[in-house]
Order: C-alpha cells, then structure tokens, then sequence
C-alpha cells in the first residue's frame, strides 16, 4: 500500500485546510479523483472529491480510517473495484473487501446513507467484463441482503450503447476514464439515487 502515500498525504494536507463541513464524500478511484466539476454537480450536497488515482477498493478500505479522520458526513459515494480486476484480483477478493469497508463505515459513522457505484463497462477492460458484471451481481446482492443503509447505483448497462459494448462517448481516448458525457450521465443517475433514497 506504500505506493499510494503520497495521493493519502495529499488528502490528509486538503482536509486540514477544508474550513466547512463536507455533507456528502465521495471516495474512491481516479473515476472519483478526475471529476473536476464534482463540486459543482453536486454544490447542493455540499460534496468534498477523496478520490485517489490508481486506487483499488482494497487500498480504498485500507486507508479508509486515515482519509476519513475528521469528517461527519451526511452521505458517503463511493467507487472502486475496477482496478482491483485490472490488478489480476478476483470478483469474490473483492466481494470481501466490500464487506470489510462497510463495515469500516458502520464502526466510524453509523448508520448514515451510502451509495456504491457498480463497476463501469470499458473498452480498455472489455476483455474482464464477465469478472466485472460477476463483481457487480455480488455486491448489489450483498447490499440488497444485508445492508439497508446502502444503495446500489447501477451505471453499467447505461453506459453501453445499442450493439452492447461500452459507449465510446463516455470514455477519453484511453476508453478507460470518463469523458465530460460520462460524468454528466454519472451526476445524473448519482442525482436520482440521492433523490430515492436520502
């Protein structure tokens, strides 16, 4: 996990110089970190960006405690898992490691509203896409079953395109991260969850 200390340092450094009191976090890998109009989609929520790049939900629920040290959020958003396929690890690692962040959260905040964004379909990744649609199908089982606090925002099957294949209109060149279309979509869907369910 060392490989990370910088990106943590760096949020630890924002934190001590955040003034106000963040309502919503929203946490994870660099989906999170490169949404630089997050603030503003989000302004009602007053959210604060916790991504890190490279991050997997392992490095995530490591480092969770560490990140989170002097937040009292009203929500918490979070991505990650997808670089954890891309490492070589397993849907059920990963499974595990969900298990271990939520109960991270509980032991920190409660119960206070959470939103797990499944893992997106791209390009970059086509090849995983049965380990990624297997990681999804566990933890919205696993949320639905066992955690009311939790919500499942699906973004994968709308983020393909009528053939099935990821919409290249959400993705940079790298057919990896997000496009500007992509992140609108994303604050869209994010949006009518937060209306369901907060």
């Amino acid at each position: 996990m060392f490989w990370y200390e910088e990106e943590i340092k760096r949020l630890e450094k924002e934190r001590s110089a955040i003034t106000d009191e963040p309502e919503t976090l929203f946490y994870g890998s660099s989906s999170i970190r490169l949404w630089v109009s997050l603030t503003d989609d989000f302004k009602e929520y007053n959210p604060v960006n916790l991504g890190f790049g490279g991050s997997t939900l392992a490095a995530c629920t490591w480092f969770f405690d560490r990140v989170m040290t002097r937040y009292k959020p009203k929500r918490l958003v979070f991505y990650a898992g997808d670089n954890d396929l891309g490492d070589g690890r397993h849907p059920e690692e990963i499974f595990i490691f969900f298990q271990e962040l939520t109960a991270r959260v509980s032991k920190r905040f409660g119960s206070i509203p959470c939103y797990f964004i499944s893992l997106k379909p791209s390009g970059s990744r086509w090849n995983l896409v049965n380990q990624f649609s297997f990681t999804n199908k566990l933890i919205a089982a696993e949320i639905e079953k066992n955690h009311p606090d939790w919500h499942w925002i699906d973004i994968f099957d709308a983020m393909l395109n009528a053939d099935g294949y990821p919409n290249t209109e959400y993705y940079l060149s790298d057919q990896l991260h997000l496009s500007e279309a992509g992140y609108q979509l994303w604050k869209s869907i994010i949006q009518n969850a937060f209306g369901t369910h907060n």
